[in-house]
């Protein structure tokens, strides 16, 4: 039985079950009830039954999205505490018409980074596959692609894609980028060759996607583009999930049309059990990892932790 003195808080989402251990939660001691739920539930009905006795709700990044009219059927909320400078799956508006405060935390992008080139390692040394047929009890299967000398195309070059050529330099590919808003001398800066949009998928070997959702790139990578790419070429998406066209993509593995992708993003999170890109030849699917390391869980956490501890400070 809660204590009605003590503040009610929710941690979202927390499928590793580590929210507890990766900060000093002990700074809420006799002021607040944590609970924590290591599952998602995506019913809106559902989860406003789960969430109406909170007064503080601890949302990992966009796993649960705060729309209006879950806010607005939660009457003890207060508080949401959010991981990552920004959240674009909270409806501010609502909050803020409620009176609902909206803190953030810390964040870096380092892990993402990291998690992209390992995915293209992966894909180009066919990892998965020859992962499978070892514990199957084969050997060799595949002939593995080196980087050296082959070009790598970003589809955007802010923080993270400027990181990610860097490291594709280092790997002495040449590096090219475009996105609609990119200058010559924004790529200059970077040593990076921009080019228009054309080139960039018809000319790359690896293609690998770093800009935001937006409505100007909600289904960016279509069809069109995809029929521009190599047979040899590869796509990577670590960025969001509705940039790429899901159903183009599947028709462009499914019929050779490029030779494969690693996609750590979808239109739907979590993604469907029976979803066909669970299953799909040639394709590289991971659960949303790009930004989950133990250091950025410590400084979500951490941040969060102090930012309800500075809001109970001001109540």
């Amino acid at each position: 039985m809660s204590s009605p003195s003590l503040i009610r808080i929710a941690v979202l989402d927390d499928y590793q079950n580590v929210a507890l251990e990766l900060a000093d939660w002990s700074l809420l001691n006799n002021r607040a009830e944590i609970t924590v739920f290591n599952d998602h539930v995506a019913d809106t009905a559902q989860l406003i039954e789960r969430l109406k006795p909170f007064d503080v709700l601890c949302v990992m990044r966009e796993r649960t999205p705060l729309t209006r009219t879950l806010i607005e059927r939660l009457p003890n909320l207060k508080l949401i505490a959010s991981t990552g400078p920004g959240n674009a799956s909270i409806d501010m508006e609502a909050a803020a018409e409620r009176g609902v405060k909206v803190v953030h935390t810390g964040y870096s992008s380092t892990p993402t980074i990291e998690f992209t080139w390992a995915t293209i390692l992966a894909m180009a040394r066919n990892i998965p596959v020859e992962t499978r047929s070892m514990r199957e009890g084969g050997w060799q299967r595949t002939l593995g692609t080196q980087l050296a000398g082959k070009t790598l195309g970003l589809l955007g070059l802010g923080h993270v894609g400027s990181a990610v050529g860097v490291i594709g330099r280092a790997f002495r590919m040449n590096v090219i980028a475009w996105s609609q808003n990119l200058t010559d001398e924004r790529a200059e800066s970077k040593g990076v060759q921009r080019v228009d949009k054309d080139t960039l998928f018809s000319a790359s070997d690896i293609l690998s996607i770093h800009v935001r959702l937006s409505d100007r790139t909600r289904g960016l990578v279509g069809a069109a583009e995809l029929a521009r790419m190599k047979p040899t070429s590869r796509l990577v998406n670590t960025s969001r999930g509705p940039i790429v066209d899901t159903a183009a993509l599947l028709a462009a593995l499914n019929s050779g049309r490029i030779a494969g992708a690693a996609i750590d993003v979808y239109d739907t999170e979590p993604l469907d059990p029976a979803d066909p890109l669970r299953t799909t030849d040639k394709l590289l699917a991971t659960p949303h990892l790009g930004y989950v390391s133990r250091e950025l869980y410590e400084t979500f956490y951490r941040d969060t932790v102090r930012n309800i501890a500075e809001w109970l400070g001001e109540t």
